[in-house]
């Protein structure tokens, strides 16, 4: 490398930062540049003292140094060279105060390109050329400040304008020749952005300290015709040849375009891209500075958690497009529904956060909510599509139901499912027993997965009876949970916890695949083989894996496929008539065979049972317990059964308990029954001793 050569000395420990900096001035349109790097102070100290250096890019915090003391030791050593600072939004601060002490400028690692980087430092080396040529010819400082991109403006010792530069000229609205010899302040307005107060003289500034002094942060420029401008840059004295002042120059920029793309990009950052509210991050900040208000004004705040119902059915139905555009305008009413000064927030998927700061009581919240209850009343419309759509609110009260952000939060969220257990489109307030459960919950969802590595979880096994004969005709595998604290717990006590995390499928497939292997063990001792019943969710039932899973646990025990039967409720096959037939007819296919559980709780079944390649009806066991009541369920189950005769079905009651419960099903001449009327669920080995013994029958008198 010659001593004439332009080079750029980049000091940065990050490897990845300074590999993309040589490449970016490698390839610079601005360019040619000699580039040399060196990844610690002590070694760019050492490389300074040498010729050559044009220009040096410098990251203050390195690995032996760190802040303004790395650019102080590199300015002690020599001030000639223009440094430009490299710095992260999080040390822009830092950045600044170096430009304070003579660094020429400063660029966010986050936003440069190979252009700006290179006119960047092209500019600041025109700058120093400039400032040098001052020494010699003012004529020629002329020509070449010119030739810059930035705007130049002198003055001389009294203040008044000596100089400007065409970008000058063009920024402030002032030429030349009128400019001239005018109070720099008449030529160079210059205002705080933020508070509209006119900014001190920098040239002043300049010239009574005898050294460079930055511009203001929020520094803008009103030019001669009123319109403005945000400026950086600094000013510095000019000095004679002896040293002495003799007047200041300021250079300066339009910063527009970047202070626009930190605006944006600090929007993005602060607001959800689909819907434009706020997001998480914007709204707790908004929430502690409420909460730390209300505190010192002995006000309320209220936090009203949203959840659209059933939204991952329409996502499921009409795609994530139209779901999106839903989300978008369910934000639209939301935002109308509420005060101004209120916070409308989206915190990811169907779940809204709205902040109402300032309520008088609590009722007001409740106000507020019954309002947004209404305004989702009406149908939206979208792409042709009019979709119905409601919500869940859950309510938490400042300071009555917590005093910081995370527990009014947490408590709202608890709030809003106690809402969807309440029916749905509705709102409920926090209550303690809320929280309670929210705990439970959590308690329980971190254990089921601690249970499927563990293998905690056992089967079993209730008998099906033929009930005309007493035999028994089938089994029903009935999962539990064997806590390693809490003991044996029931399905009702995880089950739907295990749906809502999406646990279920996992466990589901452990259920399938033990049933079989109990089955085919239970075949393998000579034992009466009977099929052996097993639930699948919904959540289970729409998986695309569902045929392979079965397929795979029934090849991998060697149990033959009639001797399953998959349990599925009216509400599962109601969701999807057509695909749902597909699948019912591809189990069948595999030669399993097929229940509706639960029948007779849902609304839609008879139009579609013919449809259906079922085999058999369980008769819901609400219905079963309430026959003797004289409230009506004796006839529904004598429909049931007499539906599913006349249809070729089997018929199957659950929940028998009692002899009259047995007797009127043997009336009616239903199949099939299920209780403990005969027996309840038993583990694997006392059901085997059961199947063993010389007289399955129970006795039916």
């Amino acid at each position: 490398m010659a001593d004439n050569d332009e080079c750029v000395l980049i000091i940065e420990s990050d490897p990845v930062s300074s590999t993309f900096i040589r490449a970016a001035l490698a390839d610079a349109r601005d360019g040619p540049f000699a580039i040399h790097t060196v990844a610690t102070l002590k070694d760019g100290l050492a490389r300074i003292t040498r010729t050559g250096i044009k220009a040096i890019l410098l990251n203050l915090f390195l690995s032996d140094s760190e802040g303004i003391e790395t650019f102080n030791k590199l300015y002690a050593v020599n001030s000639q060279i223009p440094i430009l600072i490299l710095s992260d939004q999080q040390h822009e601060d830092s950045a600044k105060l170096a430009i304070q002490r003579g660094a020429q400028d400063y660029l966010l690692t986050g936003l440069i390109d190979a252009h700006s980087l290179s006119r960047a430092i092209r500019n600041v080396m025109q700058r120093q050329m400039a400032e040098e040529a001052l020494y010699l010819e003012k004529e020629r400082a002329q020509v070449t400040l010119n030739s810059i991109g930035d705007a130049v403006i002198s003055t001389d010792i009294a203040g008044n304008v000596t100089y400007l530069n065409i970008v000058a000229e063009r920024m402030t609205g002032w030429p030349l020749a009128e400019a001239k010899g005018q109070p720099f302040t008449t030529v160079f307005h210059l205002i705080d952005g933020v508070t509209r107060e006119r900014l001190t003289d920098p040239m002043i500034m300049a010239i009574n300290e005898n050294q460079s002094v930055g511009l203001n942060i929020n520094s803008v420029l009103i030019r001669r015709d009123g319109f403005e401008a945000p400026i950086e840059d600094s000013a510095a004295p000019i000095h004679d040849r002896g040293g002495h002042v003799t007047g200041a120059v300021i250079v300066f920029h339009d910063v527009s375009e970047a202070r626009s793309m930190v605006q944006k990009m600090s929007h993005s950052a602060q607001h959800d891209y689909l819907t434009d509210l706020p997001n998480r991050l914007l709204l707790n900040d908004r929430l502690t500075q409420t909460i730390a208000l209300a505190h010192r004004s002995h006000k309320h705040l209220a936090i009203l958690f949203i959840d659209l119902d059933h939204f991952k059915d329409i996502n499921d139905t009409m795609g994530h497009l139209i779901g999106d555009k839903l989300l978008q305008s369910v934000a639209k009413r939301l935002s109308a529904a509420v005060r101004h000064s209120d916070t409308v927030s989206r915190q990811g998927g169907d779940e809204f956060i709205i902040l109402l700061n300032d309520v008088e009581h609590a009722m007001a919240a409740g106000y507020s909510a019954s309002k947004i209850l209404s305004t989702m009343a009406e149908q939206h419309t979208v792409d042709e599509h009019n979709i119905d759509v409601t919500i869940s609110i859950g309510i938490s009260i400042f300071p009555e139901d917590g005093t910081d952000a995370e527990t009014l939060l947490k408590n709202a969220d608890a709030a809003m499912y106690h809402a969807k257990e309440n029916g749905r489109n509705n709102y409920q307030f926090f209550k303690q027993d809320m929280h309670d459960k929210a705990v439970e919950r959590l308690f329980l969802e971190r254990g089921l997965r601690q249970a499927l590595m563990h293998n905690e979880f056992i089967l079993h096994f209730q008998p099906k009876v033929n009930l005309q004969t007493g035999v028994i005709t089938g089994s029903e595998a009935l999962i539990r949970w064997l806590h390693p604290t809490r003991g044996l717990l029931l399905p009702e006590q995880f089950i739907k916890i295990a749906e809502e995390s999406g646990l279920i499928v996992p466990i589901g497939q452990w259920v399938l695949r033990e049933a079989c292997r109990q089955a085919r063990a239970w075949h393998n001792l000579g034992l009466a083989r009977i099929p052996i019943a097993v639930n699948i969710s919904s959540v289970e039932f729409r998986q695309e894996t569902l045929l392979d899973n079965i397929r795979t646990a029934l090849a991998e025990t060697g149990l033959e496929p009639q001797y399953l039967e998959i349990e599925l409720t009216e509400s599962v096959l109601l969701q999807n008539i057509e695909s749902t037939t597909s699948v019912l007819h591809a189990l069948k296919d595999i030669g399993i065979q097929i229940a509706i559980d639960d029948f007779g709780t849902g609304y839609s079944s008879l139009s579609y049972l013919h449809h259906f390649p079922v085999d058999t009806l369980k008769i819901d066991q609400s219905f079963v317990r309430d026959m003797d009541k004289g409230n009506g369920e004796a006839t529904i189950v004598s429909a049931i059964i007499g539906l599913g005769n006349n249809l070729k079905l089997r018929v199957s009651a659950e929940g028998v308990e009692t002899q009259n419960q047995l007797a009127f099903l043997q009336a009616e001449r239903c199949e099939e029954g299920q209780g403990v009327y005969f027996a309840p669920p038993v583990d694997a080995q006392a059901f085997a001793t059961r199947l063993g013994t010389s007289n399955i029958a129970y006795n039916l008198h």
